[in-house]
């Protein structure tokens, strides 16, 4: 279904139940996987891929360069996982390198109006709420969720699991499974999420005893996570371990706990 008004390049070729709305664009050199569905007026840039089952919904823009002053080559690739809806106005660009890779993961929801910049890796089963901003090469885990508004700074990592609040301000890495909220405050552990996904209690449990041993109080984070991985006092489990590895790398310093006059705060989310 290819609506007569939509403007698809003569090399694309489309699998026959895709659909292609009224006005949209599809430019050269784009694949599109089985059962995609292109809405009116969303423009798909040369260099994307669309896994199966795909949908970029009306106003949308795959693959549009990238928003920086310094000129870029107009290459590289972005790629959308099979079932991730890409809902109104949501803006996807493409990298900065030749060889660079913009990737969206497998059954991911970005709402109307997100925004993953250049160089961006999302993992799977990500949702991004209306009006979420990515910067540059942000890394976002599998599972994670961030809300309305927020913006994340370049060079961020969030975890796998973690819960970014609305319209919270993230320009430190969130580690995985936490709850981040405001200007770079941790609120404890997605304790909901992790019920939910039905990981076991006692992972669960390794996870706080984790979370509690790093963010005892003030210093070094890095150096006080390497202690703990060195004593193995903590960190039993996979989930624990995933939790204080993410602390030996990244760019940008990490989201601590807020503070409560002149002690930290380290309580867990129920």
């Amino acid at each position: 279904m290819i609506h007569p008004t939509a403007c698809v390049h003569p090399s694309v070729v489309l699998p026959a139940d895709a659909d292609v709305g009224e006005f949209a664009v599809v430019e050269a050199g784009v694949a599109v996987g089985g059962g995609c569905r292109i809405g009116a007026h969303a423009v798909v840039r040369a260099g994307s891929e669309l896994g199966d089952g795909v949908v970029v919904d009306s106003f949308a823009v795959v693959g549009g360069a990238p928003q920086m002053r310094a000129a870029v080559p107009a290459a590289g690739r972005v790629r959308i996982g099979a079932r991730t809806v890409l809902r109104e106005g949501v803006t996807v660009n493409r990298p900065t390198q030749p060889e660079g890779v913009t990737s969206v993961g497998a059954d991911c929801m970005l709402m109307a109006n997100s925004h993953v910049g250049h160089d961006c890796a999302i993992g799977d089963g990500v949702t991004l709420a209306n009006n979420v901003m990515l910067a540059g090469h942000v890394h976002i885990g599998d599972g994670t969720f961030v809300g309305g508004g927020a913006g994340v700074h370049q060079f961020v990592r969030i975890g796998s699991g973690a819960m970014v609040g609305g319209n919270a301000s993230i320009s430190y890495d969130v580690p995985p499974y936490a709850i981040a909220a405001e200007r770079n405050q941790i609120h404890g552990l997605n304790v909901v999420g992790l019920r939910r996904s039905k990981m076991a209690h006692g992972a669960i449990a390794d996870l706080k005893r984790c979370y509690h041993a790093v963010y005892a109080g003030p210093g070094d984070l890095r150096a006080r996570v390497a202690g703990l991985m060195q004593q193995q006092r903590v960190g039993a489990m996979e989930p624990g371990q995933r939790f204080l590895q993410f602390f030996a790398g990244g760019k940008r310093g990490f989201c601590r706990p807020r503070l409560r006059g002149s002690a930290e705060s380290i309580a867990v989310a129920d």
